[in-house]
């Protein structure tokens, strides 16, 4: 499979980053892992990890009330933009909405509330070497200033599997933050090309000309851990298939292994 992988990111425009791992036997490939991207929305792991971090301290809850104001309005990707000021959320649907929309006004009240300083000292914490939050989700003005967020394939695997294992803050968070993954309603990278029934817990991300998908494929009986990560790509389709077919050449070899 490794070689397969390799020969044909070869052949691809662009730059490519790639960690695989078989959550059974620990089998890994890597491919400029420790290579640094633009997080695009994959930086939303980290967030979503402070906050139940300050959440398991008991400086906040999930019950926490969030009321929306015209001040928070957030372009990209997101519900929230859409709504009056006034409506009123809680921690637990803001968090969701982060992650299972990519919601970057939900994004940027979590960045508010939490500091960047605590989210990045979060990600040190985690063991994540290349991960920093930079800017505010949207903020063109701080991209000006070379401002920006940026990780590694290495990294977003790590904290995978940190909440895989239970690990990413504690037991009932990581539960958490699995169950917030598995309800994911991006699609069209990981999912590209596998059966509609395969279920991935997963975060995805994108810019102009950059696409990035990480998750864990959850096979009854050969759980793995994928993350590709693409940039300079001529189109965002180009990134799209780069993903959607390393992740197939995956899967069609841990079914060979079931």
């Amino acid at each position: 499979m490794e070689e397969k992988i390799r020969e044909y990111l070869k052949l691809q425009p662009g730059q490519q980053a790639v960690f695989i791992k078989d959550l059974t036997d620990g089998e890994t490939l890597r491919f400029h892992e420790k290579a640094v991207f633009p997080s695009a929305s994959t930086i939303k792991l980290v967030i979503m990890a402070c906050l139940l971090d300050q959440i398991k301290d008991g400086k906040l809850s999930l019950e926490d009330p969030v009321v929306l104001t015209g001040e928070m309005r957030t372009g990209g990707d997101g519900i929230l933009k859409e709504l009056k000021a006034g409506h009123r959320f809680s921690l637990r649907e803001i968090l969701t909405l982060m992650i299972i929309i990519s919601d970057n006004m939900a994004a940027n009240i979590l960045i508010q509330l939490l500091g960047m300083d605590a989210i990045n000292e979060t990600a040190g914490r985690l063991g994540l070497q290349k991960t920093v939050l930079g800017r505010r989700m949207m903020d063109s003005e701080a991209q000006k200033q070379g401002k920006d967020n940026y990780t590694c394939a290495d990294d977003i695997a790590h904290i995978l599997e940190l909440i895989y294992e239970q690990k990413c803050v504690d037991a009932p968070s990581s539960r958490l933050m699995l169950d917030i993954l598995r309800r994911q309603q991006q699609s069209g990278r990981l999912q590209l090309y596998l059966p509609e029934n395969v279920e991935i817990a997963h975060k995805c991300g994108d810019l102009d000309f950059l696409e990035h998908d990480a998750g864990i494929v959850l096979l009854p009986e050969r759980p793995y851990l994928i993350v590709v990560l693409t940039k300079d790509n001529p189109t965002n389709k180009d990134g799209r298939e780069v993903i959607g077919t390393v992740s197939r050449m995956v899967y069609e070899e841990m079914l060979k292994k079931e």
